[in-house]
């Protein structure tokens, strides 16, 4: 069977790019992953995006950011999986490679979210969720996450304190991440004397809206050896998979539990032939603190219950027994929605390349957890050091 490598890697800083419009930033990103590799051409292009339609009324991104890169006449096409964009396109194009059909393949994940007025943000990012049980009558996303957070606490008994913990935490790490939004470390009390923006979800609960891209390049070991690539440079696409669940939340089986994660990597391990406990590090979908907690109990971290107990107990930290947003996840990093897959993608390989601003010491093994919609649309991804 074949198997992938990742070669190159590159990203633009997150943030609030008024002079960049999406085409520059995904160039950027995918020219800096290019040159990483030391590629100038590839056979495909992937590309990450939830919505470029309603926030800068531009579909077609595949034509587009290959055409602006000087790609050529190659296939080129956007993936959409709400906010799993980035992480769905990653896949592809791994599966790509792994299929004999393309040698090198360009994944680009980017998104461009300012230059919308805040409340139609909102209301964009809410396509994630389900139009008609869902926003016709009202529900916006960060209303939908509030209401798990909601049960989740008044279930296990937790308070705002406790899950304020993972935001400080990410925020912690984003603050050694030259690439993140937010650079500055914070505490609880930060994080609780914060507005609510849906009660019991606050603004320091919460990923801010960014922009940003980010990319990868994908081949085999054997390519990338007639390339003349390094192999202290390759990092193995050990595992991935993905699942979905219900799109809205009344049809879900238990709104505290990720099934579509819990599904994905149940068959990521199997195909990594690893297990949760050889995992280095855990790149989850922060995008509200209650998310990082239910993404390490699906992920098979901690039990039914207790992934905010990890938290309180410091066991996510990055020199603790299960470090997560280990460049600030999205929290801190920021999170333009269909580069996040991406994003957790190249913070991954840095990682493992020994290379992150933040380095887990001695990393060999790496996850990453991209979740589109409140759980409806999931990737988990394995890597591991060559």
């Amino acid at each position: 069977m074949r198997k992938a490598v990742i070669i190159g890697a590159g990203m633009t800083p997150v943030g609030e790019h008024w002079k960049l419009s999406l085409r520059d930033l995904a160039v950027e990103a995918l020219l800096k992953a290019m040159e990483d590799a030391g590629v100038d051409k590839v056979d495909s292009l992937y590309v990450g995006n939830m919505v470029s339609g309603p926030f800068v009324e531009q579909e077609n991104l595949g034509a587009l950011i290959a055409d602006w890169a000087g790609l050529g006449n190659i296939p080129a096409v956007k993936i959409e999986a709400a906010c799993a964009s980035g992480g769905a396109a990653v896949q592809e194009g791994v599966k790509a490679v792994l299929s004999g059909l393309e040698d090198v393949v360009a994944v680009v994940g980017v998104e461009k979210m300012t230059d919308a007025w805040p409340s139609d943000a909102t209301r964009y990012l809410a396509y994630a969720a389900d139009a008609e049980w869902e926003l016709f009558h009202g529900a916006s996303f960060v209303a939908l996450n509030a209401l798990i957070m909601r049960h989740y606490m008044k279930t296990y008994g937790y308070t705002e304190e406790d899950l304020a913990l993972f935001a400080v935490n990410a925020h912690a790490n984003g603050a050694k991440n030259p690439y993140a939004m937010f650079k500055r470390p914070i505490k609880v009390e930060t994080v609780l004397k914060s507005p609510y923006i849906a009660d019991p979800l606050k603004l320091f609960d919460a990923s801010p809206v960014c922009d940003g891209a980010a990319a990868v390049i994908i081949t085999t070991p054997e390519k990338a050896e007639e390339l003349g690539v390094p192999k202290e440079k390759w990092v193995e696409v050990a595992g991935m998979a993905r699942a979905i669940d219900t799109i809205n939340l009344a049809n879900r089986e238990d709104l505290l539990t990720l099934k579509a994660a819990k599904i994905a990597a149940e068959k990521a391990y199997k195909m990594a032939g690893v297990e949760p406990k050889d995992i280095d590090f855990f790149e989850v979908h922060d995008a509200f603190t209650v998310m990082a907690a239910l993404s390490l109990e699906a992920l098979g971290v901690a039990k039914k219950g207790e992934g905010a107990k990890l938290a309180r107990e410091g066991q996510i930290a990055i020199d603790a027994d299960y470090p997560i947003q280990t460049m600030g996840g999205l929290k801190a990093r920021g999170h333009p929605v269909g580069a996040t897959g991406v994003y957790q993608t190249v913070e991954a390989v840095l990682q493992l390349r020994g290379e992150a601003p933040n380095q887990v010491p001695d990393a060999e093994v790496g996850l990453t957890q991209n979740i589109g919609g409140t759980g409806s649309n999931i990737t988990v991804s394995i890597f591991r050091r060559v």
